[in-house]
């Protein structure tokens, strides 16, 4: 079964190629789906590859063959031409039980920095807790910003960036080996990452040490 995602994707490089013969590019792809990186295509294309949908033509740039489309796929309709998409448009919420599949890359520490994240698996989320991007989710360990509402064992949802306002929850890179979730705030030269638990302190930073990897979008919690 296929994630809304990766079916959207997969009717529109089959549309591209019944229409000119040569499938989209990456850019096309990524502006397509509304993704915030290429990152992402990366991600869905491989999906569709491994699950025998559409394959890699070797020795060839931007090739890519259909191989199958889903049994309830819709048959191809073509786009009647419409007017450019106002200024204020934004496009309507996902339906309320659609569920995506977005990378779940281990545990953060909401407290002392731990190893940087690696990809491991995938947690279904419901899209309506999303909204535009690329995104990935993160298990919290520890209580540092408990007074945020974000506890332990809690998923955090992450949506990738490399800028971040002061005041937004964000995963903080650290010497490229540490990674963390804290309050961003720039203080001077340096960089602040404020805990939300006053039994721990601000921890400071020179700005040519962390990196930005995402902010706060969201956060699913477990109840057993």
């Amino acid at each position: 079964m296929l994630t809304h995602k990766q079916h959207e994707l997969l009717c529109f490089i089959n549309d591209r190629l019944a229409d000119t013969g040569v499938s989209p590019s990456f850019e096309e792809m990524k502006e397509a789906l509304d993704l915030r990186s290429k990152s992402g295509v990366h991600r869905l294309i491989s999906a569709l590859e491994e699950r025998a949908f559409i394959r890699r033509l070797p020795n060839r740039a931007r090739a890519l063959e259909v191989l199958r489309m889903p049994e309830r796929a819709e048959p191809k309709k073509r786009a009647a031409k419409v007017d450019p998409k106002p200024d204020n448009f934004r496009p309507a919420p996902p339906p309320a039980n659609d569920v995506v599949e977005i990378p779940l890359h281990g545990r953060i520490a909401a407290g002392v920095p731990i190893e940087a994240f690696e990809d491991s698996a995938t947690l279904a989320v419901p899209a309506a807790l999303l909204g535009m991007g690329d995104h990935y989710a993160l298990e919290v360990a520890g209580d540092s910003m408990v007074e945020a509402g974000i506890l332990d064992g809690d998923y955090a949802l992450i949506r990738r960036t490399e800028v971040a306002r002061d005041g937004e929850i964000v995963v903080a890179l650290i010497d490229d080996s540490e990674a963390t979730l804290k309050y961003f705030r720039r203080e001077g030269t340096m960089v602040r990452l404020d805990p939300a638990n006053r039994a721990y302190d601000p921890q400071r930073y020179h700005p040519k040490q962390v990196r930005v990897q995402g902010k706060l979008a969201g956060l699913l919690r477990r109840y057993d």
